[in-house]
Order: structure tokens, then C-alpha cells, then sequence
């Protein structure tokens, strides 16, 4: 148990994801499933729903697997490729280690597996370290640090961006010391850990969220089977809808059992088809015997895991390996019953989860709705089939990823307790497998006046007890230095080997300092107790928040006296009948914490002496407390759990309340005998006059705490940080190992690149011989020392390399790409140039009303396109006359800029067409409006227009049919012209008849409009 540093708590499922507005920090969260054989991952960022990462091979699952070699490690694929070749430096399954002391059956189990490793004792902490040499140790937290870290990198290099916060999924059955250990290895990747999440609730959330329509207030009881590779957890879930204060009625899952085997699962039967399969090799060829050999056995470990799977779906199988020993190969038929038969008493063992679960939940099979698969050991026949057996169902729910819905539910947490992604809310309640109290011991006083020592056990969470949840727990007679215990509960429920490798069943030993000098200070108060503060987080780790001492005391409420206003008013206000002014109502002080749950005591059996003795105490409780306590009370009973609050808070008293007016329709209350509204107001005030009973006040002091943690010690901060430094050594060293193989490639792939460059034609035709027997010669020379000193030189040496032969072939190079990109560049401009110049006879053909661009603009287009061609002419010629040796003069970078400029000036031009307002056409008038609208003579040309003016008031005789005849007009724009010829009086009426009106010029005469100007 170490001193809580606070938890983030949100629950939720994500279901909508939406980042929210921040740009300043990267914030995607990633899922580690860390299962005893491989790891999935997934991330979620904004913008890009929860996926799984693919690691460098393109696969959605990893290996958990790492190889440390003295200058070299190792992960995923690649580590496992390793471990056959080497298998003392390949670490595999290592979570079994975790937290565990050297003498575990556990660790025995794991020697024994796996013989090559060397586990040594931890001096202080009497843990196992992995001993590879004298100078190279390493704690299982470590290597799992390396695993996290190295999981981290693929998530940032999958999510493009850096990731720091991270949910990684635990068997729900592992111990305080067992999750501590993966929080150490987490700070030792330098990945913060949002939560901690049982595997199988992982799995819950992500079958809940796509099923949250489905989910009501009727409870829905789903069990889920998972049989990974080294063990086998049962769970019992729950799904409903509750009401909440802030969001309404939501989903909620809660964890109702868990039953488990920690080491049932695919790993063992791998184990037993691989010593199946060395026996046979030894029936082969008596004279070998391949248990002897590491490598050979680790060949037919993976063999087996090869063979294990197909069986699942074949009668039977062909094992074979190529050169298993001394260069011999092995095959040989294995068939599914032989591996069943190998694997008898293990499938007797599958039931054995699910009764747990059950007897955990105290529920019975007839209760479950539904058996969901998880894990890949379950895919074997013949644990569906003695699991059919065990659940009584017809058939197995398959209808999620098993390899994948861990992940993905994980994710979901971790996105909802980001801060950076808004999720719609999924209540997750997990629960606590193994109980966990409270022991403490205490000097009794017996009837003959003797002193003993009494010991006492109080439940702090009962097993299954929901968490995230605080609780508090009140020491009410201690009035010195103490100390307490905090320790594993009843573990009845487990069998005799769980046991031995659960560990130590106590956890803490918790010392308090300071008690009797805070009960001298306040020695005129009456102490309320000695609180402690517990919380489980939602990792399912157990914390001291904090100790303190709380005394209260009696403080007199003094009236204020009343300003001559205020006596005025109210005097006035009697007269009235309007009484005294209402009384507020006192505030309750109690602030009680919501999530602080009552702590349930445990109800021994304790023998009726002690229950009198219970009573009695009670009684003197009861008792007007005294100022101080006495020491010599009983402490017995003096342990108190429940909501942490001010205890001191004085509720008003029932005979207050109904002393307290009222005001308002509800609770209004007749009005009983004759006496008046003045009445009644002085008797309310004569009421105030008397003296008011005394308020509490609380005083709380911070009591010291010192923790000895004794199931497995903590690492020290100097330990992990020696750890942190360690593993950064590492990864820098791998950076730079990884940066210089980057660089020595990249040398050597440019030496012999550039050497056949040489000889290809485009390269010849652009250098000389002497040129390319310089280059020749250096590339010789660096390719002789590749072969020398390459393998020891340093990366700096090999990059100062490469920039050399950089240098050497950059002019010959630079002339080369540029007349590879002559063509294509040329033709563009081409291209443009032919087009820019259609555009601008278009632009020009544009008649004067109807044009849109201005002089200028067009004048600026015509000038760019005349520049452009007269550069290109020019360049090409002058390029054709220099030797192809030399560098050119047309350069594919000034190609671009003339086309990006001739471009721009095209582009203005065609969006100013785009968005200009064509003129409004002239409508064609009907002949009844033919007089009415010659104002407008845009109906004449300007030659028309003059000879009407000139010429028509010159005729003798004027009709509407010579003027169309002589104009080439229609008759109808002839009637009407001469109509407005009348009008201005160029013309005069000579006679009017039917069918012909005559006109005649006007002596007179008027002055006839100027061409343009409306007639």
C-alpha cells in the first residue's frame, strides 16, 4: 500500500468521439492488452476512431517477448526468431513473476519451464532478478518496462504523433503487490497510467458499448470465459440502467464474480505436446536426447504451439522440424486424441472457474443468460466442450473478438478518462476479488482487574466490494501513538496451492505519530476519534489518503445587537401587523463525502463477557461527554466506520424545527387561539431574546503516518530511479545503434548505386571520362574501407563518408536529373503558352459593349506571353550551344517560375470572367410599343441613325415604304422613325389615309440629334 497521488475518475464508455478544441498538445491515449504470450494495442486521437496498431511486421498482434544481448535488444517477432536460436537471452512469459517473492511455487513453476534463465534473489527486497552476467540484471519490471515502452513505440509511430497516457489491462486476479509492480514498470516506460483494468472488464465494457440499445433496467447476467495462454479467468457481469445525478438514466456494468486458475490455459498444453513431441524423437534415435539441448527444445515449443492450433480444426496433424538436432530432422503424426489424452486432468479443471464466479456472485447457473468465449485456448474442442458441461447451455456465444475485444474495450476507458475526447457515459463497477480488513490490538481491562491484550479484525472491503470507493475509518478511544494492520481478509475461497502462490496475506503495517500530542493541545475539546482515510482506485490499489485527529467543542452563538434602524423598522413593522421578521433557519454544517462509503464491521463471534462490556460502553457514549477522554476506556469498540463528515455538525433538534416559522403555501399551519398578528410577533420576538444553545465547531490535525509495506517491498525512489536511467541507457543505445546501421545502409547503398551509375548512358553523356574516373576512384576507396573499418566506425565517421561522395557527384548528378525534367517541364510551358495565347484572341474578339477586361489587362497578358516565348527562345538557344558536360543554362526551377507567372496572369483574367456580371440584352418591342420606346435608338446602327437624321427631311415626298426601301429597315422601324422625326419636327404631315400617311420636310426645320444621343 503506498500514500495515494490521486486518480483521474470518469466513467464512461466512448460511443461519439469529439476532440475538443485544443491544438497545442498531442493528445491521443493508447490500450496495452497484456496478455502472458502477446500484447495487442490500440489508440484512439482526434479525429480517428479506436483501431488496433499494427506493429513493423503489418500484424494486429505482438509477441511479449525480449532478447538482451550485450549491445543489442530485441522485441515482438524478431525476439522470437531469436529465442530459438538463443535462448538464454529470450525472456517469455515473465508477468508470472511479478511481485513475487523468490520462494514462490510460481517462481519454482517458471525454473522449471523454462531452465535456461537464471533467477536470482533481490537482497533487499528478496524478489527474482534475471542474472544474464555480472553486469547485466534485471527485474521482471523491468523487462516489462522495456515491453511497454517498446509498445508505446509502435502506438506514436502508428498514431503519428507522441502518446503519454496509457490503460493496460491485468488479470483480474492479481494481488496489491502483483498491480503495484505493473504501475513500477509503467513509470520506469515513462507512460502515465490513466487506470489499470481487469482484463475480462475490458472485454464487458467492449461487448456493452455495441450492445447499449439492448441494455434497460431489466439486469442482464453474462458470463465470459477466458482461457489465455497462461491462465483461465471467469466472469460474472451485470448490465442495466441506473439513474445518475449529472447525466440521467445510463448503462452500468458490475462485476457480480470472478472465478480464476492461474495456470490453466494454452502454455501448459503447448508444454505437454512439446515433451510429447522430445519423446518421440528419442523413440527416433535412442542415442540422442533432445531434452538436453536448449535450442532444440525451444524448436519443438514452437513446434508445438504450430501443431496445438491446427488440431483445433484436424483429426491429426504432421509435426515436423528441419534440423532439430545435430542437423537430424524430425517428423512425425500426432493426432488430436493423443493431444487430448496428454491434456486429460487439464480440461477436468475448466469448470473449476466458472463455480467460483458463481459462488463469488451467489448466483446459480439458471440466473446466466448468456457464455461469451474469450481467449485463444479457448478455440480447443475440448475445453468448449467440458464448458458446455459446466454452464448447461446449448451453445457458446462467439460473437465478439476474442483476441481483440480487450483492447478495444480498454481504449474505450482510456478515452473517456482523457481529457481531450467528450464520451458518452458507460458506468464501469469493478470489484475487489480478495477482501482486505483492518487489525488492530488493544489492552482490556478484566474482572479481576488484570490486563490482557484483546485482538480485533474489521472488514475494510468485503471480496466482490465495488471500487473506485474511499473509506473511513474512526479510532474513537486511542489518546496515543498506535498502530494497525492492514491485511487480507478470509481467503477460505482458495485452494491450498492459490495460496502459496498468492503470497503473503498481510499488507501493511501502518504507525501513527503524533496522536498524544494533538490530544495535549486540544485538551478543553472532546475528541471525536482518530480518522483514517482508505481508498481503492480505479486500478484496484489500496491507499492511505491520510490519518487525522478531530476534536470538537461547544462555541456560544452570540446574538448581535440591533441597530437603532433596525429596532426602529421593526417597531414600525408591529404596529402594522406585519410581526417580527422570519427567522432563517440555521445551515446544516455537515458536509459529508458522497463517495466515502460506509465501511461495513465485521460481526465476529465474540462471547456475551464482550457483548455486556459493548453495551456498557455504549451506554456511557450516551453519556454527556466529559472534556477530555479517559485513557482508560475501553478501546474495544473504539472502531467506527462510515461516510467521512463532520462529525461535530449539530442537525436542529426536532423541537426547533417545529419552532422554526414557515412561510409559503406548503407547510403552512392554522393559526390557533384569538391572539392578534401583534400578538404573535411579540411572542416571537420574546422568543429570539432567549439564549441560544451552543454551536459545534470542529478542529482536525494531520497525524503522521509511517507505512511498512510487508508482502512485497516497494522499489525506493532512488531504486527506480536508477531503473528509469537504465532503460533510457538502453533505448539510447538502441537509437544509436539503429541510426548507425540507418547510416552504414545508406552508405553502401550509395557506393554501389553511384558505381553503376557510371556506366549507364544518360550518366555518360553528360560527364567525361576524366570526371567519372575521379568519381570512380573515391567510390573504389570508400568501398575498401567498408570492408576494413567499416564494421567498428562510428556514425559520424560513416555520415561524414556519405556527405563526401555527396559532393563528389553532385554536379554530375544536378545535370542529369535536369534534363530528366526538360521534357515534361518544356512541354507544360508549351502547353500553357499555346493556351494563354487562344485565350487572349478571345479576349480580344470580345465586341466593345460586351467587353469585360480593361486595356491594360489584356495589354499585360499579351506582354507576359511575348517575354515568356522570347525567354524560352533564347535559353533553348543558348542551351543548345553549350556541351552537355557543363552545367546547363535552362534550368527546370526558371521553367517553373515563367510557367507559374504566364499562369498567374491567366488565372486573374478567367476569374474576373467568372464572377462578371454580363450586360442585360435589349428586348425586342412589340409594334404597339414601338413608339414608345424610341428614346432607345439602339434599334439603328450609327450609319442608319445618320441618314434618317440627314437625309430623310430631305425627300420632296416622304412614306414609311421609301425610307425602308432606302435604308433597308423594316417597314414597321420606318413608320416608326418617321413618327419621331414628326415629333422633333424634321418632318411635316402632309395628308393621313388608311392605307398610306405622306410626309414632307419641315422648312422650319429642327436641329437633328447627334449620332449616339437619343433621338
Amino acid at each position: 500500500m503506498e500514500p495515494r497521488a490521486g486518480w483521474p475518475l470518469l466513467p464512461g464508455v466512448l460511443l461519439l468521439l469529439a476532440c475538443l478544441p485544443f491544438s497545442s498538445e498531442a493528445f491521443a491515449v493508447m490500450s496495452v492488452d497484456m496478455g502472458s504470450e502477446s500484447m495487442k494495442i490500440a489508440i484512439v486521437k482526434p479525429g480517428v476512431p479506436m483501431e488496433i496498431v499494427l506493429n513493423k511486421e503489418s500484424r494486429r498482434k505482438t509477441p511479449v517477448a525480449v532478447v538482451l544481448k550485450e549491445n543489442e535488444r530485441l522485441f515482438g517477432d524478431s525476439a522470437v526468431g531469436m529465442a530459438i536460436k538463443n535462448p538464454k537471452v529470450a525472456f517469455r512469459y515473465f508477468q508470472d513473476l511479478l511481485g513475487k517473492h523468490i520462494d514462490n511455487p510460481q517462481v519454482a513453476l517458471y525454473q522449471s519451464r523454462f531452465p535456461e534463465h537464471e533467477l536470482v534473489k533481490d537482497a533487499r527486497r528478496e524478489t527474482v532478478t534475471f542474472r544474464l552476467s555480472e553486469n547485466m540484471r534485471y527485474s521482471p519490471e523491468e523487462v516489462l518496462g522495456m515491453v511497454l515502452n517498446y509498445s508505446r513505440t509502435l502506438a506514436e509511430d502508428f498514431a503519428e504523433q507522441p502518446i503519454k497516457g496509457v490503460v493496460i489491462t491485468v488479470p483480474a486476479y492479481f494481488n496489491q503487490a502483483e498491480r503495484r509492480a505493473v504501475l513500477h514498470a509503467a513509470k520506469m516506460a515513462d507512460l502515465k497510467v490513466l487506470q489499470l483494468i481487469n482484463d475480462n472488464t475490458a472485454v464487458a465494457l467492449n461487448y456493452g458499448v455495441f450492445r447499449r440499445k439492448d441494455i434497460n433496467s431489466t439486469a442482464q447476467n453474462i458470463m465470459f470465459y477466458d482461457m489465455g495462454a497462461g491462465s483461465t479467468t471467469c466472469t460474472i457481469v451485470t448490465y442495466q440502467t441506473v439513474k445518475t445525478k449529472d447525466s440521467g438514466t445510463q448503462p452500468q456494468l458490475q462485476i457480480q464474480g470472478v472465478g480464476f486458475d492461474r495456470m490453466l490455459g494454452g502454455l501448459e498444453m503447448e508444454l505437454r505436446l512439446r515433451d510429447h513431441l522430445a519423446k518421440l524423437f528419442n523413440a527416433q534415435h535412442p542415442s540422442k536426447d533432445v531434452r538436453k539441448n536448449l535450442r532444440a527444445m525451444a524448436k519443438l515449443l514452437k513446434e508445438a504451439s504450430r501443431v496445438k492450433t491446427v488440431l483445433s480444426a484436424n483429426a491429426d496433424h504432421m509435426a515436423q522440424i528441419e534440423g532439430l538436432l545435430d542437423d537430424i530432422d524430425f517428423k512425425a503424426k500426432v493426432t488430436r486424441q493423443e493431444f487430448e489424452d496428454l491434456c486429460s486432468d487439464l480440461f477436468q479443471r475448466v469448470a473449476g472457474p466458472v463455480q467460483q464466479a458463481l459462488s463469488s456472485a451467489e448466483i446459480g447457473l439458471n440466473e446466466i443468460d448468456h457464455v461469451i468465449l474469450v481467449g485463444g485456448a479457448t478455440r480447443v474442442p475440448k475445453v468448449q466442450e467440458f464448458l458446455l458441461k459446466a454452464v448447461g447451455k446449448e451453445e457458446l456465444g462467439k460473437n465478439i473478438n476474442a483476441d481483440e475485444a480487450a483492447a478495444m474495450g480498454a481504449v474505450y476507458q482510456a478515452a473517456a478518462l482523457s481529457k481531450a475526447f467528450k464520451v458518452k457515459p458507460f458506468i464501469v463497477r469493478d470489484a475487489a476479488v480478495f477482501p482486505i480488513q483492518v487489525e488492530f490490538t488493544r489492552e482490556v481491562e478484566e474482572e479481576d482487574k488484570s490486563k490482557s491484550l484483546k485482538h480485533n479484525r474489521r472488514i475494510l472491503f468485503q471480496r466482490m466490494a465495488p471500487y473506485p470507493q474511499r473509506k473511513v475509518i474512526t479510532f474513537n478511544r486511542y489518546t496515543d501513538d498506535f498502530e494497525f494492520h492492514v491485511n487480507y481478509a478470509d481467503m477460505s475461497f482458495l485452494s491450498e496451492t492459490d495460496l502459496r502462490v498468492f503470497g503473503s496475506l498481510n499488507l501493511t503495517r501502518v504507525m501513527l505519530r503524533g496522536v498524544g500530542e494533538s490530544f495535549k493541545k486540544h485538551l478543553d475539546y472532546e475528541s471525536k476519534g482518530i480518522k483514517a482515510h482508505f481508498n481503492m482506485d480505479e486500478s484496484g490499489v489500496l491507499s492511505l489518503d491520510r490519518v487525522e485527529s478531530v476534536f470538537e467543542t461547544l462555541v456560544e452563538d452570540k446574538p448581535e445587537e440591533e441597530s437603532t434602524l433596525t429596532k426602529l423598522g421593526n417597531t414600525i413593522s408591529s404596529l402594522f401587523g406585519g410581526g417580527s421578521p422570519v427567522p432563517e433557519v440555521p445551515e446544516n454544517l455537515t458536509e459529508a463525502v458522497q463517495e466515502e462509503e460506509e465501511a461495513q464491521a465485521e460481526s465476529g463471534k465474540e462471547d456475551q463477557k464482550d457483548e455486556a462490556e459493548a453495551a456498557s460502553e455504549e451506554e456511557e457514549e450516551k453519556q454527556p461527554p466529559s472534556p477530555s477522554p479517559s485513557p482508560e476506556k475501553d478501546a474495544g469498540e473504539d472502531f467506527e466506520t462510515g461516510d467521512q463528515q463532520d462529525q461535530g455538525a449539530e442537525k436542529p433538534s426536532s423541537q426547533e424545527a417545529q419552532e422554526t416559522p414557515t412561510t409559503g403555501k406548503e407547510g403552512e399551519q392554522p393559526v390557533k387561539g384569538s391572539e392578534g398578528d401583534g400578538g404573535k410577533a411579540a411572542a416571537e420576538a420574546e422568543e429570539e431574546l432567549k439564549p441560544k444553545p451552543p454551536k459545534k465547531q470542529k478542529v482536525v490535525e494531520e497525524i503522521a503516518v509511517e507505512l511498512d509495506v510487508n508482502d512485497v517491498p516497494d522499489l525506493l525512489p532512488e531504486e527506480l530511479q536508477d531503473s528509469v536511467k537504465k532503460l533510457q541507457e538502453l533505448t539510447e543505445r538502441d537509437l544509436e545503434k539503429q541510426e548507425r546501421e540507418k547510416s552504414a545502409n545508406s552508405l553502401e547503398a550509395f557506393v554501389f548505386e553511384t558505381q553503376d551509375k557510371l556506366y549507364q548512358e544518360e550518366y555518360q553523356f553528360v560527364s567525361t571520362e576524366e570526371e567519372r574516373a575521379d568519381i570512380s576512384k573515391k567510390l573504389s576507396e570508400v568501398s575498401a574501407w567498408i570492408e576494413e573499418e567499416g564494421y567498428t566506425a562510428t556514425t559520424k565517421e560513416l555520415k561524414e563518408k556519405l556527405s563526401e561522395l555527396k559532393k563528389l557527384c553532385r554536379s554530375l548528378f544536378f545535370r542529369v536529373e535536369e534534363r530528366r525534367k526538360w521534357p515534361d517541364r518544356l512541354a507544360a510551358l508549351e502547353s500553357l503558352l499555346n493556351h494563354s495565347t487562344i485565350f487572349l484572341k478571345g479576349a480580344r474578339m470580345i465586341p466593345e459593349a460586351d467587353q469585360i477586361f480593361t486595356e491594360v489587362e489584356i495589354s499585360t497578358l499579351e506582354k507576359a506571353i511575348n517575354e515568356t516565348v522570347l525567354w524560352k527562345n533564347e535559353t533553348l538557344a543558348e542551351q543548345n550551344k553549350l556541351s552537355p558536360t557543363v552545367k546547363p543554362v535552362l534550368l527546370a526551377k526558371d521553367i517553373e517560375m515563367k510557367i507559374a507567372a504566364l499562369d498567374r496572369e491567366v488565372q486573374y483574367l478567367l476569374n474576373k470572367a467568372k464572377f462578371a456580371k454580363p450586360k442585360p440584352k435589349k428586348k425586342k418591342w412589340s409594334k404597339g410599343k414601338v413608339r414608345d420606346k424610341l428614346n432607345n435608338l439602339v434599334l439603328f446602327d450609327k450609319a442608319t441613325y445618320d441618314k434618317l437624321c440627314k437625309e430623310v427631311p430631305n425627300y420632296k415626298l416622304i412614306t414609311p415604304a421609301v425610307v425602308s426601301e432606302r435604308l433597308k429597315i423594316r417597314g414597321s422601324l420606318a413608320r416608326a422613325a418617321l413618327q419621331e422625326l414628326l415629333s422633333k419636327g424634321l418632318i411635316k404631315l402632309v395628308s393621313k389615309h388608311r392605307a398610306q400617311v405622306i410626309y414632307t420636310r419641315n422648312t422650319k426645320g429642327g436641329d437633328a440629334p447627334a449620332a449616339g444621343e437619343d433621338a
